[in-house]
Order: C-alpha cells, then sequence, then structure tokens
C-alpha cells in the first residue's frame, strides 16, 4: 500500500537513503530540507504545515543534533504541528547515549501517534561523509578517547531500519538501538582504512582538551565545538556505547554491515583517493 511520507533531513545522511528506498518501494516521498518545495526549514517553523500537508509519516532527524540547546522546543512544536496535519506515525532518528536526546524521544512517544525510536551509534560514514573525512584525506587522524571500542554502525543500515518502522506497524511504539558487530577503537578503524585504500594514514590519541582547542584554533563554529566535544565526552565516555546489540539483525532478518565491509565498499567508490596537502 502507497504511504505519503516526508523525509525531513531528506538530503543528509540517513535522509537521503532513506529516500531512495522508499522511492524504490512506489511510496511517494517528499523530500524535508530547505531547498525543497514546499521547503521544510528547522528555523521557519512557519512552512511547516505546508510540509506536512497530506502526509501519513514523518521521518525526523534534527540537525546538527537533539542534544543542541533548541532542539527539544523544536520537537515539541514539530509534533504539534503533525497532530493538527493529521500525521499517523513519526519515526525518530536518536543518538544512543545521549541522555538529552531522550528528552526529545519522550516527546514523540507522548504524542499519541504511532511512532518508533531509532538510537544509533557513531556512524561509519563519518569517515567518509562528515567531520573525521578531512583527517582520513590529509593523512593525520587526531582523536581523544584513543581506547574506546566503538560499534560503528552502517547509515544504510540505518535507512533499512527506519523505513521498516516508516512502513510496517509492527514497529509502532518500539526503541530500536542499533550498532555495528563489533567494537573497533579509532586507531583500529583508521589502520583498516589506511590497509585497504593503500594510503599511509596515520592515528594520534590525544586528549579531549587537545582537541577542542585544535578544533577553535580551526576557528570552528562555538555551537560546532560544543556539540563535538559532548559527543565525544558524554557519548563516547558512556561505557553503555560500547555495549552490541542485536536490533538491526532483528529488523532486518540479517547481519549488520560491518567496519571492513563498509571501508572496502567505500575505498572502492574511490572516495579516500583524494590527497589533501598539509598547511605550513
Amino acid at each position: 500500500m502507497k504511504q505519503n511520507i516526508l523525509v525531513i533531513g531528506g538530503t543528509g545522511k540517513t535522509g537521503k537513503r532513506i529516500v531512495n528506498l522508499l522511492n524504490k518501494l512506489g511510496h511517494n516521498v517528499r523530500v524535508g530540507s530547505r531547498t525543497a518545495n514546499p521547503a521544510f526549514d528547522w528555523h521557519n517553523p512557519d512552512g511547516w504545515p505546508a510540509a506536512l500537508e497530506g502526509m501519513n509519516a514523518v521521518y525526523i532527524t534534527y540537525q546538527p543534533d537533539l542534544a543542541v540547546p533548541g532542539a527539544l522546543e523544536a520537537i515539541e512544536k514539530l509534533v504539534k504541528v503533525a497532530k493538527r496535519s493529521h500525521i499517523k506515525k513519526l519515526v525518530l532518528l536518536s543518538g544512543k547515549g545521549e541522555r538529552e536526546a531522550q528528552l526529545c524521544e519522550q516527546v514523540v512517544i507522548h504524542s499519541g501517534l504511532d511512532h518508533t525510536i531509532v538510537r544509533a551509534n557513531w556512524f561509519n560514514q563519518n569517515f567518509s561523509e562528515n567531520f573525521l573525512v578531512e583527517g582520513v584525506l590529509k593523512g593525520h587522524v587526531a582523536l581523544p578517547f584513543a581506547e574506546m571500542k566503538i560499534p560503528f554502525v552502517d547509515a544504510n543500515d540505518i535507512a533499512e531500519v527506519a523505513v521498516k518502522a516508516l512502513t510496517e506497524d509492527k514497529h509502532n511504539g518500539k526503541i530500536y538501538e542499533l550498532t555495528g558487530p563489533e567494537g573497533l577503537t579509532f586507531k583500529e578503524a583508521i589502520s583498516l582504512i589506511s590497509k585497504t585504500s593503500g594510503r599511509n594514514i596515520q592515528f594520534t590519541g590525544i586528549s579531549i582538551d587537545t582537541y577542542v582547542a585544535a578544533l577553535r584554533a580551526e576557528n570552528l563554529p562555538e555551537d560546532f565545538v560544543w556539540l563535538i566535544e559532548y559527543l565525544f565526552t558524554e557519548v563516547l565516555g558512556n561505557p553503555s556505547n560500547s555495549e552490541i546489540t542485536n536490533d538491526i539483525e532483528k529488523v532486518l532478518n540479517r547481519k549488520p554491515i560491518n567496519f571492513k565491509e563498509y571501508v572496502e565498499k567505500t575505498s572502492a567508490a574511490g572516495v579516500w583517493n583524494v590527497i589533501v596537502e598539509q598547511s605550513i
């Protein structure tokens, strides 16, 4: 049965994959982004009713993260608009081990609408589509919490779980925690990328204070620096985030994509072939 589904963040890491999967299944998909028509912009609530009009279900991903100030108020407002727009189901992308994000989850859980919460661990794609890619391309990655074992999860698995949640009623009311099948340290992850891509990529473990100072030295926006520090200290520093779950296998009836598979596919696609010269 075809559904009308709004994918907020439909051009992002999970959103673009969800849009592609839903289109292949024959659903009517509306991309929620600032450049779409009708547009969806988290900073312009007046435009939300037009974006939600006629939709049955909504996939929600909040940028840059549910932990940032203002996220809770935005989710509260969106849920109210969704109820007025007769939306039947909400699927919220959340973060595994993020206490602030769980406040946003509660808004969705108590909305009175069908819902599924998808809590994801750190993405594999952070090494190829996000803030870690620059270090990989430059040949040197320096990060804190170097000894922490992280079961990185693949964005393709997250997207498949979200599509199931959006289109199948048996996932209503569920909270899924998504991880990869094994834990790797940052050093092990970089070593695998280096070996598979044939590039010499060095890894250095540093303190969180040193890392934050380096971010500020690059004149990055203060809210971005705050978020990265939060994700490392509160999320990666949370021992529960080293735990491996079987929720992907439970929902998709297959094993999760492991980090080695991700690296082989990404390397074959040439994502890490660009050489970036270190500034002197």
